[in-house]
Order: structure tokens, then sequence, then C-alpha cells
């Protein structure tokens, strides 16, 4: 399976304006520019995306992994902060919080951790990113 997206720029670094479209058409022409990225401008980023796409992925993977365990989640809400900072490398994207809240009938915290865990390690974008992954969890129903 292949997914695709595309990008176009025009101009300077920090002059320019660019597009970003995905094949499903979910992003259409969707501006990003030195401003969205780097100041609070109006539009995406790419730090945005991959927040985007961790934070959906992973939430398939806990459902997965809860399937394994014989639970289905009533819900569950990934949040993904990506961090990109200027290294000596260059901007590099240096870490990823995961913060996700369940409801899943049946179980215990430190069991809903270890399920948790396991989907971060099995998430395929937790896998592509070479960035510190950390994680904090929340179930429903316990405090």
């Amino acid at each position: 399976m292949k997914r695709t997206a595309t990008a176009v720029w025009n101009g300077g670094l920090k002059d320019g304006k660019g597009t970003i479209s995905t094949e499903s058409g979910v992003l259409e022409n969707t501006q990003y520019s030195f401003s969205t990225r780097f100041e609070e401008g109006k539009g995406t980023n790419p730090e945005e995306l991959i927040a985007a796409a961790h934070a959906g992925c992973f939430s398939m993977a806990l459902s997965a992994q809860l399937g394994n365990e014989g639970k289905t989640a009533e819900s569950i809400e990934t949040e993904a902060a990506v961090t990109l900072l200027k290294t000596d490398a260059g901007f590099t994207i240096t870490a990823v919080h995961l913060k996700v809240r369940a409801k899943i009938p049946g179980m215990t915290p430190p069991e809903f951790q270890q399920v948790a865990e396991a989907a971060k390690t099995g998430c395929p974008v937790s896998r592509l990113l070479k960035a510190e992954i950390t994680m904090e969890t929340r179930l429903a129903g316990w405090t």
C-alpha cells in the first residue's frame, strides 16, 4: 500500500508560500509557509501533519492492542505534540509526546498502561520517527 501527497513551494524560504494536497483530497491546496511553521500564521505545517498522523495511527494501534486483549474502547482520544528544535545539525524533530485518554470497560490503569506501551512501540508512525516518544495515559473512571 502506498499513499501520496504533494507539496508545491513558490519563492524564498521566508517570503515564499506553498500548498499541500493529499491523494484523498482531505487536504487540497492547503496553505503553508514560513510563518505557519515558525510563527503563528494561518495554515498548516509539516510538524502539525506529523502530529495528526501520529495521533491517528497510535489510536488505531491502541484499538488493535485492546482487541488482542479481548477489550473494546468506548473512546480513545490521543493528542500528539511534536517538538521541533534547532540543533547543531539544523532544525530537527526531537520529541513527540502522546497524551492518551480512554474509556475502556473492565480495564485497570496498569493494564491500560501496558497495552498503551505496546501500541506506542507497534504504531507504524512511532517506528518511523527517530525522535524520543513519551506518553502519559489516563483511563476514564480512575483518578
